[in-house]
């Protein structure tokens, strides 16, 4: 075990970590940050460092970042030990990418003094402070605060032809990705039943030129003011007792169609797409914590005080997609992040600990 006591330690590798970072950093509180390890089981569930906006090609809709020339930027502001995690920046102008803006992210916190281990906490013993967290390579590591941003995978069908149209076609955010151009005019595919399938849906409908919603009962679990706004949109038509079988496209364009089942009758058929979205829940990333901090109903991490990040447990703080499963959005994430630091450093303040 590691004799220093450190003021706080984070983990998690996406806007939240990052952002949570930034602030610890500038006030002081020399932050260690475990940004997750490149093993091939992170690889297969989608939790690699740099979290789920990595995985993501263009992004939008982050403030502070429209389209432009980047790469002279990108060259200048990432230090070379980082740049063989990116693809060699585009000469055209381009919106910044996730793995782009992760990288940025990164790199500001680190410019501050941020210390980053790529590796993975496995455990947590949060009894009593110092806090302890047990990591895969690096033993154990003690703390007076920790900030949880570790966020949530999405769900996926598991799928190998739908692994291997991600970004290609495939994506689980109607809001990150479906303003793209390779989404516009294109009927879409959405596969789900609740109310962030509906969501997704009329949200892909103001772009798309049909919405297929595949349900893969006869009935859905939304809400019914939800399905009151889906049977009204004219522009999204329903697919009864359907399930993917396959993803189908071509290297050069990605996702050109789907082939479906229907379950009841057992029947096949071809569906003509540009993109499939995933609407089937998203797993928030806690199994380090055990039982020690207190859930919600749906397994993210319980916020315990309004417009505060703190848990149920002093000390430890949430940031991100791991405590927030409304919004979801990369500039959320950096937000909640930035309250995080800021509300250890306040903790650590009070406590006589800085």
């Amino acid at each position: 075990m590691s004799d220093k006591i450190e003021k706080t330690i984070i983990v998690g590798s996406g806007p939240a970590a990052w952002s949570a970072a930034i602030y610890a950093a500038r006030a002081n509180l020399e932050p260690l940050v475990f940004e997750g390890a490149n093993t091939e089981e992170n690889r297969l569930q989608g939790t690699l460092p740099l979290g789920q906006l990595a995985q993501t090609t263009e992004v939008e809709n982050y403030a502070g970042f429209p389209s432009g020339k980047l790469a002279e930027f990108l060259n200048s502001a990432i230090d070379d030990s980082q740049k063989y995690m990116m693809p060699p920046p585009s000469e055209e102008a381009h919106a910044v990418t996730g793995p782009e803006l992760m990288n940025l992210m990164r790199q500001q916190a680190r410019n501050f003094g941020t210390r980053v281990i790529t590796d993975d906490v496995t455990a947590t013993e949060l009894g009593s402070r110092p806090f302890t967290v047990d990591t895969l390579e690096n033993g154990k590591h003690q703390c007076h605060t920790l900030i949880i941003a570790t966020g949530a995978r999405a769900n996926y069908l598991g799928l190998d032809s739908e692994e291997a149209y991600k970004n290609r076609g495939v994506s689980a955010c109607a809001v990150c990705d479906g303003a793209l151009p390779r989404f516009r005019n294109q009927p879409l595919a959405v596969v789900g039943g609740g109310d962030s399938a509906i969501e997704e849906a009329t949200y892909l409908s103001k772009f798309a030129s049909k919405v297929y919603l595949v349900v893969r009962r006869d009935v859905l679990r939304a809400s019914k003011i939800m399905q009151e706004r889906l049977t009204s949109n004219e522009k999204i038509d329903i697919l009864w007792n359907h399930e993917v079988l396959e993803v189908l496209g071509d290297d050069d364009n990605g996702v050109s169609s789907l082939r479906l089942i229907q379950n009841k009758e057992q029947t096949e058929t071809s569906l003509d797409i540009g993109g499939l979205f995933l609407a089937i829940g998203h797993t928030p990333n806690t199994k380090f914590l055990g039982d020690q901090v207190e859930l919600t109903d749906k397994g993210y991490i319980r916020w315990t005080k309004s417009f505060r990040t703190a848990t149920s447990v002093e000390g430890v703080f949430a940031a991100g997609d791991v405590a927030d499963d409304y919004y979801r959005q990369a500039i959320t994430s950096a937000g909640t992040g930035c309250m995080a630091a800021l509300d250890a450093e306040r903790l650590l303040a009070e406590q006589n600990l800085l």
